[in-house]
């Protein structure tokens, strides 16, 4: 039998870090903070953009209420996904140096 209290545990190899405040009123005044708010406003934009008007483009090539509509010409639901799923892949391919990759604001903020 071992007795618990002869056994030891192994000291810590490293230091906890201390703690860093929520937000550094310092950083306000960097531009690479205003870079970062401009490259994520402009990409949920245009991801918003492009992504809304492909449905409202689908919409408008299936609705059987419109006259002379063709059965072929829209995007289908295919389209819609190869859309949403171009635009993320687009975004956050070229805002990823900028502003960390996230597209989506409040992550940005968050892990910023």
């Amino acid at each position: 039998m071992t007795n618990d209290d002869s056994v030891s545990s192994p000291a810590k190899d490293y230091h906890d870090p201390p703690s860093v405040p929520l937000m550094d009123p310092h950083e306000l005044t960097k531009w690479s903070f205003y870079r970062a708010l401009i490259a994520e406003f402009i990409a949920t934009f245009l991801f918003l953009y492009i992504t809304v008007l492909t449905v409202i483009g689908y919409k408008s090539t299936t609705d059987p209420a419109a006259l002379n509509a063709d059965q072929c010409g829209g995007v289908g639901i295919l389209g819609i996904a190869w859309a949403f799923g171009g635009m993320i892949f687009v975004l956050v391919y070229c805002t990823a140096g900028i502003s960390g990759e996230f597209l989506c604001s409040s992550v940005s903020f968050v892990f910023g």
